[in-house]
């Protein structure tokens, strides 16, 4: 275990480097669909990987099985996403001991969404957390971990604005968070100015931008859900056309999250994190078109 092991650590280097995300497997075919594409990238030393949380028992059981594993078979650092959804901080402080027993060092505090409704309201456990910044509170009390949180470019949408947005976001990271990590967005603008706005409250945490290569319409349908803001009409006149030819569709779409990278890179960010969707394809190719893939890969 002589490798660097906190993200922090891993992205001190002297450039920009790529990390990874995935979804919890469903089954025994989710499970080889994502094991296939872990090795397909672990080759390239992606500064860390991410395996997400899902609010049901099942994907969550996936999850922590799918991270021991991660920490346990490959090379790769695993990061392990953690929500309060539903849970008791007694069941949190079980999972994040667990986290701890099989070598995870790194945890994602989420507050979670309300299952089955991304904008439903909050109804905390009664055991439990309401906030992010208690989670990140918590997992800091429980161990030496290295602890990320999210961050939203447009704000959140329970947030009254950005200005409150970025006052919780900073919350969260004076909590003991050590970085951020920006949902999906789609001008570097969007996320740069995000960047701006921690750097000028005086918080020094690392704030690192989330992408999504763009293969499909489907995919670029899923990233303006999840960003929460309209698509810029740019963007839309560049894809839209090619909705019925999946290869253009597709060429297009790599081109267009391979320029976001470069600007990002440009304007100094540490790490592109990317959401893969448990494919490994299309970042293989993002990765290597920026040059973030290491000579011997």
């Amino acid at each position: 275990m002589g490798r660097m092991t906190s993200v922090v650590e891993r992205l001190q280097g002297d450039g920009p480097v790529f990390s990874i995300e995935f979804f919890p497997p469903r089954d025994a075919a989710d499970e080889a669909v994502l094991w296939k594409s872990i090795r397909e990238l672990e080759p390239l030393d992606p500064a860390y990987m991410s395996i997400t949380y899902g609010a049901g028992g099942s994907s969550r059981d996936g999850t922590i099985r799918s991270i021991a594993r991660v920490a346990t078979e490959t090379t790769l650092v695993p990061m392990a996403h953690l929500t309060a959804v539903n849970h008791s901080v007694a069941e949190l402080r079980n999972v994040i001991g667990w986290y701890a027993a099989v070598g995870v060092r790194n945890i994602l505090a989420l507050r979670g969404d309300p299952p089955g409704d991304v904008y439903g309201d909050w109804v905390p456990h009664p055991d439990g957390l309401n906030y992010a910044e208690e989670l990140v509170e918590l997992v800091r009390s429980l161990g030496d971990f290295c602890v990320g949180v999210s961050a939203f470019p447009y704000g959140h949408p329970r947030s009254a604005d950005l200005e409150a947005d970025t006052e919780y976001l900073v919350r969260k990271l004076r909590a003991g968070a050590d970085f951020a990590i920006a949902q999906l967005f789609f001008e570097p603008e969007d996320f740069l100015r995000l960047r701006d706005r921690v750097a000028a409250t005086g918080c020094e945490a690392l704030v690192i931008p989330g992408i999504m290569p763009l293969t499909t319409p489907r995919t670029l349908h899923t990233s303006i859900k999840l960003s929460g803001a309209p698509a810029p009409r740019r963007l839309l006149d560049r894809l839209e056309p090619l909705a019925d030819d999946p290869k253009a569709f597709r060429a297009a779409g790599i081109d267009a999250v391979t320029e976001l990278g470069e600007r990002l890179i440009a304007e100094g960010v540490p790490d592109l994190h990317f959401y893969t969707f448990n494919r490994s394809k299309a970042t293989r190719e993002v990765v290597s078109r920026l040059g973030l893939v290491p000579a011997r890969a």
